[in-house]
């Protein structure tokens, strides 16, 4: 039973390792005009990494361990317990013992990869990852939503993008948000309080995104079989920057505010080594 419920647990967590929970940034530029009328602008160019296409999640579908041999346990005396010559009865009763073993192994294997592969599917919104064609399907179907402004499919589950919207922040506002797909870790986040401010969070941007408690799941379920890491994670590399004519009330910029044209700016340069996400607080409204 126990070891049952372990492969459930272990195809769950492989499942949201690799499906739509795990959209992260790779090299990027993104930018945020916050203005006090309420009006704001937002962009993001470079990569973005849907890691249920990329080679890291090809590699734990078809994770293999080939065929297996039959090698005969050893046999020993009885009540010495020294080690003995099996004998041929002996050896055929081993060998249907691990054939059996080996026939029902492969029946697990078989519903388990059936089981990872619908529910992987279920969480991309009808994406089926091992289709040649998924990879140009979710460029488009980014290229439909609003923003999207280019979206070139690079190979390996990476996409180049230009992403830019404006409009009035009367409403929380989250980026990316994809047609069908689950809420993934948010890139940047803005949202709105009663008292006029504005709350911005990147939690994507930084090196915790890939410690999220999905993947402290997935890496506890796969440890004993799977020593897949974070190898084939992608690179951060990025900078984000908030512009604003608001009244900033807290950050975690290592300089702080410095002047800017249009009022004040905020600049975070966030990689592999960046241990807390982007936050800051705006007051926009008096």
């Amino acid at each position: 039973m126990m070891r049952h419920l372990g492969a459930i647990t272990a195809v769950v967590a492989g499942v949201l390792l690799l499906a739509g929970c795990m959209l992260l940034p790779g090299k990027f530029t993104s930018d945020l005009d916050l203005r006090k009328d309420g009006t704001f602008s937002f962009a993001y160019k470079g990569d973005i990494h849907l890691l249920a296409l990329s080679k890291l999640a090809a590699d734990k579908r078809g994770n293999d361990a080939g065929e297996e041999v039959f090698t005969p346990s050893p046999c020993f005396a009885d009540p010495s317990g020294d080690e003995r010559e099996c004998s041929k009865n002996e050896i055929a009763d081993q060998k249907a013992t691990w054939e059996e073993e080996q026939a029902s192994a492969k029946v697990s294997a078989a519903e388990k990869k059936k089981s990872e592969e619908a529910m992987m599917k279920s969480m991309l919104g009808g994406l089926d990852p091992s289709d040649p064609r998924a990879a140009q399907e979710f460029a488009e179907r980014l290229r439909r939503q609003h923003g999207w402004k280019s979206v070139i499919d690079k190979g390996d589950g990476r996409f180049e993008v230009d992403y830019a919207i404006t409009g009035r922040l009367d409403h929380d506002f989250t980026f990316p948000m994809i047609e069908k797909f689950p809420i993934a870790t948010p890139f940047v986040t803005l949202i709105r309080r009663s008292d006029g401010s504005v709350r911005l969070e990147a939690p994507a941007f930084t090196s915790g995104a890939t410690s999220s408690p999905f993947m402290a799941m997935a890496a506890s379920a796969g440890s004993a079989g799977d020593k897949a890491s974070t190898n084939g994670m992608p690179t951060l590399d990025g900078v984000l920057t908030l512009m604003t004519d608001g009244e900033i009330l807290a950050n975690n910029t290592d300089d702080g505010p410095a002047a800017a044209p249009n009022g004040r700016k905020l600049v975070w340069k966030v990689n592999a080594r960046t241990a807390a996400p982007p936050t800051a607080l705006v007051r926009i409204v008096p």
